[in-house]
């Protein structure tokens, strides 16, 4: 492990971490367009709908798995480093049996509940059924979602990325491959979308307990190892609920963004609704970079390996920026047209081509924000991931809609993300400088 990630040239190492998380996300986007794709081709807005009140469901378990997923494999990141191979055993144990427990309580919680949260999700008479159906079959699926996320991040501590890839992918094109037979041959609407997301999940969750169980070194699956002491548990939980609250806090922004956007009509929220596809692409590879080069940085941070760290922190940040300025001015040049290959009505290609441009001005300095996150979380600094993680599109997002929409109307409302982003880099930048201290570190 010392060889990978306290000597090999950082770059080889950093594309090494960072290319299969990368990949591994574009395929779940791929799935998600594809499965929005077969549900529409039904041509039931019913059942259109039912998924689609179903699908906050989605977040909150991926929310919850991150508390274990994330907190466990920052934890683990610095143990590595620090060399206390005995703990991580106990902690990656503990996550993911913690994981799954808590999902078969989140099964029985959401089934008992289930008619007042699909109310609460917005579910009417011609769409219960439809929402039902699916709700059901993720709520009992809850334990394989959760725990399909713990293990792909907590093998990558290892090295093992490539293998989380693997996982991830092969249980992403089976659900692919399952979702049109349901949905046609079988006729099995709504149930049969969630077995098929349910049994892509199972057989990510097969691959990945294979690679615990024969592949990794310190990563364990064992009871025996799951008891650890009330700090330890802290130190997971203060890194993975901020990771987690990440997730709300994106669903937050889009609730907020498009109810002030239906002041100005349907065709309005319509074009928001494809930039925010198109934005998904360039911001999903810049979140694989960022995560995928989490391990490295939480064991050299953990090894006090300061100069290493500052340069892999330096490289991070320039991969991020000529990605985001490569791939933005793409789609800054190209707006019009790529809009226009989602919904070609005059309408929605000028409002959807300004969005964009909105929109991706600020991706060189959201993958900045990126950097920062994940350093927190990677060294345990606890209060700046949370601060990290309620600001872009939180408290900061929310401040700043809510002044540029009254000062500036529409055109408020669609560059508060950029203003945003802004003031959380600035935020971000200010946090890391004094929390981190590498020049200080270094000098020492």
């Amino acid at each position: 492990m010392d060889e990978l990630f306290a000597k090999a040239p950082i770059k080889k190492v950093y594309f090494k971490l960072a290319l299969p998380v990368v990949l591994g996300m574009i395929t779940t986007m791929i799935y998600n367009l594809a499965d929005t794709m077969f549900v529409a081709k039904t041509g039931d807005t019913n059942l259109v709908a039912g998924i689609t009140i179903g699908a906050p469901l989605f977040t909150f378990l991926i929310a919850v798995s991150d508390i274990f997923g994330l907190g466990g494999s920052s934890l683990i990141s610095r143990l590595f480093g620090e060399r206390n191979y005995q703990l991580s055993k106990r902690v990656s144990s503990f996550c993911m049996i913690g994981g799954f427990v808590t999902g078969l309580i989140l099964t029985a919680i959401l089934l008992f509940f289930e008619n007042p949260i699909l109310h609460l999700l917005g579910a009417k008479a011609a769409t219960y059924q439809d929402a039902a159906d699916f709700y059901r079959v993720i709520s009992i699926g809850a334990a394989p979602i959760i725990f399909s996320i713990i293990p792909q991040n907590l093998i990558r501590t290892e090295g093992l990325a490539t293998q989380a890839m693997v996982a991830t992918m092969t249980g992403t094109i089976l659900a692919i491959i399952l979702d049109p037979i349901f949905l046609f041959s079988l006729k099995m609407g709504a149930i049969g979308v969630g077995i098929a997301n349910v049994t892509g999940y199972l057989v990510t969750d097969i691959i990945l307990i294979y690679y615990v169980l024969y592949k990794t070194e310190y990563i364990k699956l064992k009871l025996k190892y799951s008891k650890i002491n009330g700090k330890t548990i802290n130190d997971i939980v203060a890194i993975g609920i901020p990771g987690s609250i990440t997730n709300f806090a994106q669903s937050f922004g889009m609730a907020l963004l498009n109810s002030s956007l239906a002041l100005y009509g349907a065709n309005k929220i319509a074009a928001m609704g494809i930039t925010q596809k198109i934005y998904s692409i360039v911001i999903l590879v810049i979140v694989g970079f960022a995560f995928g080069s989490q391990p490295l940085i939480g064991y050299n941070y953990g090894a006090k390996n300061w100069k290493r760290l500052k340069k892999i922190l330096n490289f991070d940040i320039l991969v991020q920026v000529v990605y985001a300025v490569v791939s933005g001015g793409l789609l800054f040049l190209f707006a019009r047209p790529i809009t226009a290959l989602f919904m070609n009505q005059p309408d929605i290609v000028n409002a959807g081509s300004y969005m964009l441009i909105a929109t991706i001005i600020t991706t060189p300095i959201v993958g900045i924000i990126l950097v920062y996150t994940t350093v927190f979380q990677s060294v345990g600094n606890a209060w700046a991931a949370f601060i990290m993680a309620i600001t872009r599109q939180g408290v900061v997002y929310f401040i700043a809609l809510e002044i540029l929409k009254v000062t500036f109307g529409y055109h408020g409302i669609v560059w508060a993300q950029a203003a945003s982003d802004i003031i959380t880099c600035i935020i971000g930048y200010f946090i890391y400088e004094k929390s981190l201290d590498l020049k200080d570190k270094i000098k020492d």
